[in-house]
């Protein structure tokens, strides 16, 4: 036996209701998994910019030269230092990705951190 018409009526929509509960949800996790790779991108530029840093240093450049090229690479806002003991540099470097905001508004900004050792290369 077939539905009649009612029967129809009552199910009209339910798909439309479904979407519009689920649409908030899914723009969440969109946010939120663009907001991880942020986080990973920057993960990736603040460990160039401490070997950066470092195979500048190692190369016989002065600190401040060093960092000023580690900044190059590094997100806006990042702190880069420079220490030489003995025959090896060493260059640590620290970024900040601020939180996505909105709803995610509630979530700390991430820091994200790198260190690179170089060996100093002999004057020639």
């Amino acid at each position: 036996m077939r539905p009649g018409p009612a029967a129809l009526r009552d199910d009209a929509g339910a798909a439309t209701a479904e979407l519009a509960l689920a649409l908030p949800l899914l723009l969440a996790v969109t946010v939120g998994l663009v907001w991880l790779l942020s986080v990973a991108s920057a993960e990736l530029r603040v460990v160039d910019a401490a070997r950066e840093a470092a195979r500048a240093a190692a190369r016989g450049e002065s600190a401040a030269i060093a960092v000023d090229r580690g900044l190059e690479v590094a997100p806006a806002g990042s702190r880069i230092t420079v220490l030489t003991r003995g025959d090896r540099v060493t260059a640590s470097a620290v970024g900040t990705v601020a939180a996505p905001g909105g709803l995610f508004g509630f979530l700390p900004g991430a820091t994200v951190r790198a260190r690179a050792v170089a060996a100093v290369e002999p004057a020639s």
